[in-house]
């Protein structure tokens, strides 16, 4: 089997740079499943998970929206941020969605509520695969 090349990169690093076998992210319409080959694209990602499968181990990050491309045997995520599981606070993490659910519930006429959902949905993401990365560490 092929393999894909994946690599995600935010503004100020690269986030990952390898050779994968599944792809699969968070679109705009639903989640994108990406293998080698695959038809060309170039789509918006929403902030959520990414879970990437090489030789038959998943890792799971968070992102908090961008873009992908596929090109080829080639996938390019340019996400405003991505963070690896072991990357993330769980702590702070859930911190982070109680105070942004807390912002939405008291919703001021003046707050911008598509900001403060956006806010809820990066943090709904990093809690999510930081509590993937718990549950393996617990098996």
């Amino acid at each position: 089997m092929s393999e894909l090349i994946l690599e995600i990169v935010t503004a100020e690093r690269v986030v990952y740079s390898e050779k994968i076998d599944i792809l699969v992210a968070p679109g705009i319409d639903g989640e994108l499943g990406i293998l080698p080959s695959h038809a060309p694209l170039l789509t918006v990602l929403n902030p959520g998970e990414l879970r990437v499968v090489k030789d038959g181990e998943e890792t799971f990050m968070a992102v908090s929206g961008g873009f992908l491309e596929v090109l080829g045997d080639k996938a390019t995520i340019l996400a405003d941020t991505a963070e690896d599981a072991d990357e993330i606070d769980m702590d702070r993490a859930e911190a982070a969605l109680q105070r942004a659910q807390e912002r939405v519930a008291s919703a001021p006429a003046d707050m911008d509520l598509e900001r403060a959902l956006a806010s809820v949905r990066r943090s709904q993401a990093r809690v999510a695969v930081a509590r993937r990365r718990r549950r393996r560490d617990v098996v």
